[in-house]
């Protein structure tokens, strides 16, 4: 098949959703499939305000529609609720096309965090988008059932993975010197934004220094605030972000408004177990028996706990986390397109394509 993915979220932003379907590009082609992506670097494009990591694409529905048919999809996913999927759904809706849409992040409550708007207003805007497609692809049980009780009428199951190959607990690990070496880290991965609570992170009386890997909008008022005991290292990926989870004693997730968290996941395959909070994501990424971590509605007791657990444990928790499974749920998801013919051809057989 020919699969078209619209996502405002692209390279060079580096999260959770980038990374998705950067890997599900690559199991799709694997799998046979030919696979392209119309994002805003095909379009001229401007910095998303307050976040400028983020880029918004300049452009109208006649000039995406064009990109649309350049392709000769046979199915159309619209990975995000930005301006090039709104304007993909336009599209779809005015053509009778069927459709898939993904739900990524706790869109509401992001906005609610940084603008105070409210959480059902943000949530009634997402059920008109998303209600329209034939499936919305959702990370985790926990957070289909979330959006069940919010009105979305079709979530459906669409998991994650993790590199067993790159993120493993095999490898180098960074070097510690002096008394403190011994000490235990803490490590936070993600990006330095409001919405991802990193700050409560950084309040909490550890009995060892924390590590900070990550990029945002928050970098500077986090660094001139927390300056004892924290070690920042930027934006890391790849075999250094996994030498990075080796090197820590636990990786704290203070967000709770992720749906899934692959960070989680990755410092999992590495061993490392995962203190967070027992919110949807973390809920269903470390599972009910703690095998990869300790959910606790206190932070530093979930961390101290985490402490505990046997890293090869950890380890075989996320080895249930794999690509290639959750790529054919976004497969099976897919709808078809079938093109219709013009009326000067109704006599002719109809188009019996399949993909």
């Amino acid at each position: 098949m020919k699969i078209l993915i619209v996502t405002d979220a692209w390279e060079p932003q580096v999260n959770g959703v980038v990374r998705t379907l950067k890997m599900t590009r690559h199991c799709l082609q694997e799998m046979g499939h030919q696979v392209f992506i119309l994002s805003p670097q095909d379009f001229r494009a401007i910095p998303c305000p307050t976040y400028p990591e983020i880029s918004l694409a300049l452009t109208t529905p006649a000039q995406v529609a064009k990109r649309i048919d350049a392709q000769g999809i046979d199915c159309l996913h619209i990975a995000t609720e930005g301006p090039l999927g709104w304007a993909a759904r336009g599209i779809a809706k005015k053509r009778g096309w069927p459709f898939t849409t993904a739900y990524h992040s706790r869109f509401p409550e992001y906005v609610y965090a940084r603008f105070r708007i409210p959480v059902g207003l943000g949530y009634a805007v997402l059920r008109r988008f998303h209600n329209a497609g034939r499936a919305t692809l959702t990370p985790t049980p926990a957070i289909i059932e979330a959006l069940r009780a919010r009105g979305f009428t079709q979530p459906r199951l669409w998991s994650r993975g993790v590199n067993l190959q790159t993120f493993s607990p095999q490898g180098e690990t960074l070097p510690r010197d002096g008394a403190a070496a011994a000490d235990p880290v803490f490590l936070y991965v993600g990006r330095l934004a409001v919405e991802k609570q990193v700050h409560k992170f950084l309040e909490l009386d550890l009995p060892g220094p924390k590590w900070v890997a990550g990029s945002g909008p928050e970098e500077a008022r986090l660094k001139a605030r927390f300056t004892d005991n924290v070690r920042w290292f930027g934006v890391v990926s790849g075999a250094d972000l996994a030498r990075l989870y080796r090197s820590a004693s636990v990786t704290v997730f203070p967000s709770v408004t992720d749906t899934f968290g692959l960070v989680m996941v990755e410092s999992m395959a590495c061993g490392t177990p995962v203190a967070a909070y027992p919110a949807p994501g973390p809920i269903d990424v470390i599972g009910p028996n703690s095998a990869g971590g300790v959910l606790n509605t206190d932070l530093r007791a979930a961390c101290l706990a985490a402490l505990q657990l046997p890293r090869d444990g950890v380890r075989r928790h996320a080895e249930q986390f794999n690509w290639p499974h959750a790529t054919r749920q976004f497969e099976q998801a897919l709808s078809p397109i079938h093109p219709v013919r013009p009326a000067a051809a109704s006599a002719t057989p109809a188009d019996t394509r399949q993909p």
